[in-house]
């Protein structure tokens, strides 16, 4: 029940931000160009400070260490994952602009937004060092490969291919996210302060991502219109990809590595298994947006996780216990 309560607070949450964005949009506030410079902002300026945040707060050195075999599992299912995306891609003929934003529903979670405060309400703040370990996968297989995957799915590319085979483009190789990454690991690993001012500045300017993120998906609802809230073929294995594949192959990696003695704490491996089944990312339809994806599709994919996640969390953490 507790699971159930807190998986409905979440979402009505997310669902009144996203409403936000919707009716204001209605109403004449936001004019055309408003959702362009909202994906400006959380993508080059929001979101590097809020994972620069997120990484010197949950996390230490040897912490870092000490969690480093559940990684083992993190990012074996990652890879798992996206290489079934990829085959899932190519055998169902999925076309630019969708499907990197497929592959990215497909392994990557809303960790931090919906993924968090469930873990800490399902299993207590002793889970939280757990939860780091998915948070860092999940991390690293966003701004290191997915939205890698999302930008180099450009619908709009082919018109410039001939350039573009001649130069590198940094900016989609470090994007300003995985830059804010790189600079917290090495940050950590140097054992640096950060400056009180510094760090309140970056926790302001990064709290910005998530209610910026869900009033931009309320922004592009409206003027996609509620109608564009459907399940066609590629948004339902998304979802499947999404709800089930994901959990699926942990889980699957988490049994065979007890069948060869390497046997995770229970809380640990309910941890990974939840992590791994939360709703879609919130930035998707900007990162789509940024590369000329189909954000209708996006806005799509997170919308519908984000409301069948209330159905899928009571599911998972009843087939857990059977584990």
């Amino acid at each position: 029940m507790t699971a159930f309560v807190t998986s409905v607070e979440s979402i009505v949450t997310i669902l009144l931000m996203m409403a936000l964005g919707f009716g204001l949009r209605g109403m004449g506030w936001f004019d055309d160009h408003f959702s362009g410079s909202i994906s400006k902002l959380i993508m080059n300026v929001a979101l590097p400070a809020s994972i620069f945040v997120s990484v010197m707060k949950y996390l230490t050195l040897p912490k870092l260490i000490g969690l480093s075999s559940g990684l083992i599992y993190s990012f074996g299912g990652v890879i798992i994952g996206y290489v079934i995306a990829w085959i899932t891609v190519k055998l169902l003929k999925i076309r630019p602009g969708r499907r990197g934003l497929f592959m990215n529903m497909v392994v990557n979670a809303n960790t931090i937004f919906i993924g968090l405060p469930l873990n800490i309400a399902l299993f207590g703040t002793q889970s939280l060092a757990y939860f780091l370990v998915y948070y860092v996968t999940n991390t690293v297989s966003t701004w290191a490969f997915g939205v890698f995957l999302i930008s180099n799915d450009d619908p709009t590319k082919e018109e410039t291919m001939a350039t573009s085979k001649r130069k590198i483009n940094w900016k989609k190789l470090l994007p300003p996210p995985l830059l804010g990454f790189l600079v917290a690991i090495v940050w950590l690993i140097l054992g640096l302060p950060v400056p009180s001012w510094a760090g309140n500045t970056l926790g302001y300017v990064g709290n910005l991502v998530t209610p910026l993120s869900l009033i931009y998906i309320g922004i592009v609802l409206y003027d996609a219109g509620l109608k564009s809230i459907h399940f066609d073929r590629d948004t339902i294995f998304a979802l499947i990809g999404r709800f089930v594949l994901s959990p699926l192959v942990i889980t699957g990696l988490i049994l065979l590595g007890a069948h060869t003695g390497h046997v995770l704490p229970t809380m640990e491996m309910q941890t990974l298994i939840v992590q791994a089944a939360a709703p879609g990312l919130a930035v998707m339809p900007i990162l789509a947006n940024e590369a000329h994806g189909d954000v209708k599709y996006a806005t799509n994919l997170v919308t519908t996780s984000t409301i069948l996640f209330i159905v899928v969390v009571p599911i998972v953490m009843t087939l857990i216990q059977f584990i």
